[in-house]
């Protein structure tokens, strides 16, 4: 049965506030620094399930994702921590979390990194096919969940994936009724690329297959797949995930993303999109940068998580 590692955390080094769920970079009784995301963040524990499954997926299919292991958390080694509210996040998470290997000197893959940085077409088409695969919402050109590392030039410098809890979006109600549903992956971080998704896809589809599903679910610790609605055991929300995914895998020709616009045309739906915000602003507003404005296709996913 697949497992992660178990590691101890000796001391609380800092909070990440990149991301919603403020994960915490942590010391362990190994001697790594993990990136933890705890139990008590507000996604919750089916986040972590999600990082687990489509992590180790990814693995076994050849993807570079950090390790993850089990990470046994005591508040206590927290306690310097001044921020009330993270404070309030670890106390509440004491116990097992999951921790992701620290890359240090990482850089996030941003689009501007992208022009130095040119991406395999086959490689992108991987990844961009294993985020249909699993519903991940969040790898857009907004937040590629992508890293570059080494950055240092010790060895080529090369793509990770990290940050998968908002993939599976299906087990928020789960809605198993489409497996072969279609999402619009037009503004994925890798879609200027030309990933050739086709050819990922006759690699990989045969490679997902309930042996190996079942093998990655068996990696989630049962405490996150305990009281689900609807299953009276964790083993039940395994065979859930696992049925999905397989049928999810066998029904690609129906959610195959192949239609990714150029850089050019990105570039110009954005303009347009950032005219149509500043026409509906007050006059004093007009020339005020929209911070918080989303591509369409990112606010129709986001519906799939309410």
């Amino acid at each position: 049965m697949h497992s992660l590692r178990e590691v101890t955390a000796t001391r609380y080094v800092a909070p990440l506030h990149s991301g919603g769920s403020v994960p915490g970079l942590v010391e362990a009784e190994d001697l790594g620094t993990y990136v933890v995301k705890f139990t008590a963040s507000a996604q919750g524990p089916k986040a972590l399930v999600a990082e687990v499954i489509v992590g180790e997926l990814a693995r076994a299919l050849g993807l570079r994702v950090p390790e993850l292991v089990r990470v046994h958390f005591d508040p206590a080694v927290a306690a310097h921590e001044p921020h009330q509210e993270v404070r309030d996040l670890v106390n509440a998470s004491a116990g097992l979390n999951l921790g992701m290997d620290h890359l240090p000197g990482a850089a996030d893959y941003t689009p501007e990194l992208a022009d130095s940085f040119p991406v395999d077409p086959l490689e992108a088409g991987r990844i961009v096919w294993l985020d249909a695969l699993t519903v991940n919402v969040d790898r857009t050109v907004h937040s590629s969940n992508l890293m570059v590392w080494p950055t240092l030039g010790v060895a080529p410098p090369r793509l990770w994936l990290i940050d998968h809890g908002a993939a599976l979006v299906f087990h928020h109600r789960w809605d198993t009724s489409a497996p072969g549903r279609a999402y619009d992956f037009r503004h994925h971080a890798l879609g200027h690329t030309a990933p050739d998704v086709r050819a990922a896809d006759a690699a990989l589809a045969p490679r997902v297959t309930k042996e190996l599903l079942r093998e990655v679910t068996a990696a989630v610790p049962d405490a996150w797949l305990t009281g689900e609605p609807g299953f009276a055991t964790p083993d039940e929300v395994r065979a859930a995930y696992v049925s999905f995914l397989a049928e999810r895998a066998g029904a690609s020709a129906a959610w195959l993303p192949t239609d990714f616009p150029s850089r050019e045309e990105r570039a110009a739906e954005e303009a347009r999109r950032a005219a149509r915000t500043r026409r509906g602003r007050p006059a004093w507003l007009q020339h005020v940068p929209d911070l918080h404005g989303r591509p369409a296709a990112e606010q129709d996913w986001s519906r799939h998580l309410g």
